[in-house]
């Protein structure tokens, strides 16, 4: 005989029908088919070859068993563990690579921030908030709002807090269906602007002032339809005619028609719009029965309305020109309680004590603070207000939004309206400090605020 019997049935004229396994060892000797018996030591030379091969997947087990599980899904027999490396059972060589292979976890993906705001859709409300003073600008010649202007104030005031609580109810109405929604503002947008109407019409007295009134009002309450809906971009579209009758005032003198006719038009489309758009949402179908929110659970929202309302027309009544700057800065002020949702779960997965997620909650909150005020510091210098009061005022409405995004409103709306009430008392009846009144309350204000917003949205529980 040439050389040596095999002493196993099929030799090497079988080998392209044997199953390769990742990690089998080559044969030490071409001409020789050696049998490693049960009684033989292991060998390290194959068994570190099986490592190397399956070290990315060996490395993030956290115990041998789990080794053990993924040689079983190699494919490897008991027989091929003694035969190829020299190990008594599927366990013992799990363990061998367990030990050989050191630990590695990597981390996970990064996973997609669930509230990332959407920039556009927030640079557009902030612009539509502040597009309906042009009605302002176009009609005041008419009718002498100066004379008048406590009828407008009162009438903004109501829907102000009006539109507050009818948003949020709606909101939580919209969790039901999006037809429980708008039967919510069907209801209760035309009864608010009848309301605010209503409270104003004895500062209005008759005629052209008590139109504009209304109009006021319920322009108000459609424009809030609309943008509780997020059906910004047709708000904007309904408003083009405002936009295109102020933008020709430098250059032209449109006349009382035309300008009347303007903003008759612009709050046409508005309601139009709006009318159409609750068609559409009534059109849904109906979602079964459920217990309808109670209404208690939206006062606290009102009563901030009435506050916020309040603190911005005293702001308004020495810096008009701040006022505006302050309305279109709610659009950024809204992307940032996006980002401080998004930053806070952030600092959720990168923390692992309570203490250290406060401390990164405070930074978040610091960060998200600084970024909304410092554009209005240049804002209210360029136009001539006292940057004090406004950014002061800015941050207690911006905290207080944020503590009602958590669902926390009665706190916010008792400090905004604590705030308002000490405020205009020292405004209306001429009490000390006088013009220092409104910032020093507003301080006062936002450090009560930050307290609860570290209180209560500095606990893990609240984001996780």
């Amino acid at each position: 005989m040439s050389g040596p019997m095999a002493l196993e049935p099929g030799g090497s004229e079988q080998d392209t029908l044997a199953l390769r396994l990742a990690g089998a060892p080559a044969r030490r000797d071409d001409h020789t088919l050696a049998l490693r018996l049960p009684g033989h030591r292991p060998d390290p030379e194959a068994v570190s070859r099986l490592a190397a091969d399956l070290a990315d997947r060996i490395g993030p087990a956290v115990h041998p068993y789990e080794v053990a599980a993924l040689l079983e899904a190699e494919g490897l027999t008991a027989d091929q563990i003694k035969e190829w490396y020299g190990h008594p059972s599927l366990f013992s060589l799990a363990t061998a690579l367990y030990e050989q292979v050191p630990r590695t976890f990597p981390e996970p993906a990064p996973a997609a921030d669930p509230w990332r705001p959407d920039t556009l859709r927030c640079l557009l409300r902030g612009v539509l908030f502040a597009l309906p003073g042009l009605a302002y600008l176009l009609t005041a010649p008419l009718w002498h709002p100066g004379r008048h202007a406590a009828a407008l104030i009162t009438a903004g005031i109501c829907s102000w807090a009006w539109g507050q609580a009818l948003g949020h109810r709606a909101h939580l109405r919209m969790t039901a269906g999006r037809r429980e929604a708008a039967r919510t503002l069907l209801l209760g947008a035309p009864l608010g602007a009848a309301l605010a109407t209503a409270v104003a019409a004895p500062f209005a007295g008759r005629g052209p002032v008590l139109l504009a009134t209304a109009a006021q009002s319920l322009y108000l309450a459609a424009a809030g339809v609309l943008l509780v809906l997020a059906r910004e971009r047709l708000l904007l579209a309904a408003l083009t005619p405002l936009v295109a009758g102020a933008g020709v005032l430098p250059w032209w003198e449109p006349g009382p028609a035309l300008r009347t006719g303007t903003a008759l038009l612009a709050l046409s489309a508005t309601l139009a719009v709006t009318g159409h758009v609750l068609r559409g949402a009534l059109a849904t179908p109906a979602a079964s029965a459920g217990a309808r929110p109670r209404l208690v659970w939206s006062l606290p929202y009102g009563l901030f309305g009435l506050a916020a309302a309040v603190l911005v027309l005293l702001e308004g009544r020495r810096e008009p020109y701040a006022v505006i700057v302050l309305t279109v800065s709610m659009g950024p002020a809204e992307w940032l309680l996006y980002r401080y949702r998004g930053l806070s779960v952030a600092a959720l997965r990168a923390t692992a004590t309570p203490l250290g997620f406060l401390l990164r909650s405070a930074a978040v909150l610091g960060g998200c603070l600084l970024v909304y005020l410092l554009p209005l510091l240049p804002a209210a210098l360029l136009t001539g207000a006292a940057p004090a009061p406004l950014l002061l005022l800015a941050a207690t409405l911006w905290t207080a939004l944020l503590l009602q995004a958590f669902g926390t409103a009665w706190p916010p709306a008792l400090i905004c309206l604590a705030a308002a009430g000490a405020s205009g008392a020292a405004v209306l009846l001429r009490l000390p400090p006088g013009p220092a009144a409104l910032p020093l309350s507003c301080a006062a204000a936002v450090a009560a605020l930050v307290a609860c917003v570290l209180h209560l949205l500095g606990r893990p529980a609240r984001h996780a």
